[in-house]
């Protein structure tokens, strides 16, 4: 008579027997008496009569042939899960460094477009009336008009967006904060 089998080709016998002797283990944790553990006897064990010295010797004998076992059990669930948090570490520091990496893009590509608004534009500008200057920004480019407003005073900024249509002054604070991540909208 064939032998049953079960996923990944373990007989059900093979099966059973691990089971015995993972309950085996488990009972050996719980049931090895304190002179198996700590190599003492306490005071109550002297009395014992001969038949239950054999079952602790027995049992003692079991726990001293299981605990090996045991041991190298949790040694490799303990480096099973060091290896799933050192996995985790490594993730969260790539997900750092890419975060780093956008924060620094970001802060490079806001210092160019200030620098792109050039200090004598930027002077023209302040000195405009507001209706004058909303008019002329709100026909330029989305990243120069920033730049200009990025530099003006912010009470002189303030005034120009006020004057400005609600959508355009809205995509040119976001350019301004950064919001869309200084990418040109149309």
């Amino acid at each position: 008579m064939p032998t049953p089998t079960l996923s990944r080709g373990r007989t059900i016998r093979s099966r059973r027997r691990l089971g015995l002797v993972n309950a085996l283990a488990a009972a050996a944790l719980f049931a090895c008496p304190a002179s198996a553990q700590d190599g003492r006897t306490p005071e109550s064990q002297k009395a014992k009569s001969n038949a239950e010295r054999a079952a602790e010797i027995e049992a003692s004998r079991f726990c001293g042939n299981v605990a090996p076992s045991v041991a190298e059990a949790r040694i490799a669930w303990q480096t099973k899960r060091l290896g799933e948090l050192d996995a985790q570490v490594k993730q969260r520091l790539a997900d750092l460094e890419k975060a780093e990496m956008s924060m620094q893009e970001w802060v490079a590509k806001r210092d160019a477009l200030l620098k792109a608004a050039s200090d004598d534009l930027v002077a023209i500008y302040a000195r405009m009336q507001p209706e004058n200057a909303a008019v002329q920004l709100s026909a330029m480019d989305d990243q120069m008009a920033a730049a200009i407003l990025g530099k003006l005073k912010p009470s002189a900024a303030g005034a120009i967006l006020d004057e400005m249509e609600a959508e355009r002054a809205s995509k040119l604070a976001s350019f301004l904060s950064g919001a869309n991540g200084g990418e040109k909208k149309s």
